[in-house]
């Protein structure tokens, strides 16, 4: 089966359980808005560029991600910045592939541009069962789709640069075990992990050339974090550093992943000459 079907799943599962148990700041109608948005969106370039075997998997995975991690306090910023996110993935593409993920491309540019938007990196608490959960869920995704070694070594460099950094500056051992510990289990962390930048659409294609892009998002969010002082260092590494996917895809040509196992990939090509003329 499809493994989009499955985060689809676990994206609403989770979406319920903060809405219910963590008291997100997110109006129903902003998430339904969201939802309809991205939706309608994909149907616009479907029609407009005459595609054929393209469905509605991507527009539902990229509402629910934006209602999980982006807040506003308006109504009419999630739908409008679901559209944006849609159409960037028909508009900007590079020999037929998106260059950036969806839902990190529309907080990117919701961030910068758009008044009364944040993240809310803290929303999902330091819990340890809702870290096991996400942990269980979001392996499960980045497994199906064959991205699984994304995530961990995202986690793992991440992780093992926070406790460097805590060594160099002399904590006592305790201490610095408390302060690792609250970072790992970050639920905003493990959900950028395993159902953001394990999306194996805007990685790069070769897994040497893919893990060494994975090394290099966590480096640059690790020093936006913690020698920058900036927040929301994950999200921020992985917008800066996407249009470099191309330049691997070119320099180390690998395999392009596809949702639909042996069946053919719909004709991107075509696709992109569509978008150009």
């Amino acid at each position: 089966m499809d493994a989009r079907f499955f985060q689809i799943a676990f994206q609403a599962a989770l979406l319920t359980l903060g809405v219910l148990l963590r008291d997100f700041s997110l109006l129903p109608a902003q998430m339904a808005l969201c939802l309809v948005a991205a939706t309608l969106a994909q149907a616009f370039w479907i029609r407009r560029l005459n595609l054929h075997g393209v469905g509605y998997l991507s527009p539902l995975i990229t509402g629910f991600g934006l209602s999980l991690l982006l807040r506003a306090d308006s109504l009419w910023l999630h739908p409008f910045v679901a559209m944006l996110a849609i159409s960037g993935k028909f508009l900007l593409r590079i020999r037929g592939k998106h260059v950036f993920n969806p839902a990190n491309f529309g907080i990117g540019v919701a961030l910068i541009l758009l008044p009364g938007a944040w993240v809310s990196p803290g929303q999902w608490g330091n819990d340890l069962g809702i870290a096991v959960w996400l942990v269980a869920l979001g392996a499960t995704v980045a497994t199906r789709a064959h991205r699984d070694d994304a995530a961990w070594l995202f986690l793992g460099v991440f992780l093992g640069l926070t406790a460097a950094r805590l060594f160099v500056l002399g904590y006592p051992l305790e201490r610095a075990w408390e302060i690792w510990s609250h970072q790992a289990l970050n639920g905003a962390l493990l959900l950028f992990a395993f159902f953001m930048i394990s999306d194996p659409m805007t990685l790069p294609d070769r897994p040497a050339a893919r893990r060494m892009h994975v090394v290099l998002v966590a480096v640059v969010a690790f020093i936006w974090q913690f020698v920058l002082y900036r927040p929301s260092g994950a999200l921020w590494a992985l917008l800066l550093l996407a249009p470099l996917v191309p330049l691997w895809d070119a320099i180390w040509p690998g395999k392009r992943h596809n949702w639909h196992g042996n069946r053919p990939l719909q004709n991107n090509v075509a696709m992109q000459g569509k978008i150009a003329g």
